[in-house]
């Protein structure tokens, strides 16, 4: 990056600016080189703001918010990287259908974990998804016969030429851990977004949230990483033929094709993104080989490699 557009960036954002910082400490996976340059930012406001003057300054962007789903090369990112801090949380309890308004950095384990104490159902699920609403919203994220598009009402977006945009969730043209957005890649950034919830008692919430969790915990590592490395095929599971082409525990450096669950690809420390994109291709190879299945990606590759 120019020392022009550093000495900008330094005036317009202050201390909310890091220079070439290392990527790994904000990814689930804990994996990722360097970006010119980090820009905090703490309410949708601010998003808002940061997207409209790197737009302005033609700067190439990505916003972060749990850093799931995402694998960063180990060269990191050119251009820069917002932090999304934007965490606003607000439940409306007085309409007949219960809703509350998140802004875009929130985590869905906190939404959840809030609308249980206050007996709303309809997020159980969320309570065991890694990263952010944002990410979410984009992705569709979804668990155990849950996701966002079930839950969604509207998505409050910036649009780069057309300003802040309230969409219906209609309009997300949502599919199996797709959307419009992530599809065609739209130059919008999504701000908050409202879902809608149901009245209950809290306790019975709460016990089949931490039922839920331990589901997940009985079948799905620990230590880090991205999440679910490829989109279930239909009618079958990713982690299913993964592991029936005999990849269960396979190891390239650090990174690991998980023995628990295949579908999951842990970072047993100091891993290299150059080492886990090597299990990922491995493992397409050998499974299309296999079963003639071409897996798909649920999570994006981005930066240099």
């Amino acid at each position: 990056m120019q020392p022009a557009t550093i000495s900008t960036l330094r005036e317009l954002f202050g201390d909310r600016l890091h220079e070439n910082a290392s990527l790994s400490g904000y990814t689930s996976a804990r994996i990722g080189g360097p970006a010119d340059a980090l820009i905090f930012v703490r309410s949708a406001d601010e998003l808002a703001n940061a997207a409209g003057r790197l737009w302005e300054m033609e700067l190439p962007f990505i916003i972060l918010g749990g850093g799931s789903n995402l694998l960063v090369g180990d060269k990191g990112l050119r251009g820069v990287v917002i932090i999304n801090r934007a965490r606003l949380v607000r439940f409306d309890m007085q309409a007949e259908r219960p809703s509350v308004r998140a802004e875009s950095g929130a985590t869905l384990n906190d939404i959840a974990q809030r609308a249980a104490r206050l007996g709303l159902s309809g997020m159980e699920w969320a309570a065991t998804v890694p990263g952010s609403l944002g990410g979410a919203v984009y992705g569709n994220a979804g668990a155990f016969d849950g996701d966002i598009a079930g839950n969604l009402i509207s998505v409050e977006l910036l649009h780069r030429q057309h300003g802040r945009q309230v969409w219906p969730v209609e309009k997300l043209g949502y599919s199996y851990r797709s959307s419009l957005l992530k599809r065609e890649r739209q130059p919008v950034i999504i701000l908050a977004a409202t879902l809608g919830l149901e009245k209950g008692e809290s306790r019975p919430i709460q016990a089949k949230m931490a039922q839920l969790s331990a589901r997940r915990r009985s079948t799905q590592p620990p230590g880090a990483s991205m999440g679910s490395m490829f989109k279930n095929p239909p009618g079958d599971f990713a982690g299913r033929l993964i592991g029936a082409a005999g990849l269960k525990g396979k190891r390239i450096g650090n990174a690991e094709i998980s023995p628990i669950h295949a579908n999951f690809f842990i970072n047993h420390g100091q891993t290299s993104a150059k080492d886990v994109k090597a299990l990922i291709d491995l493992a397409k190879e050998t499974v299309e080989a296999r079963f003639g299945v071409r897996l798909e990606l649920e999570i994006e590759l981005v930066g240099e490699w």
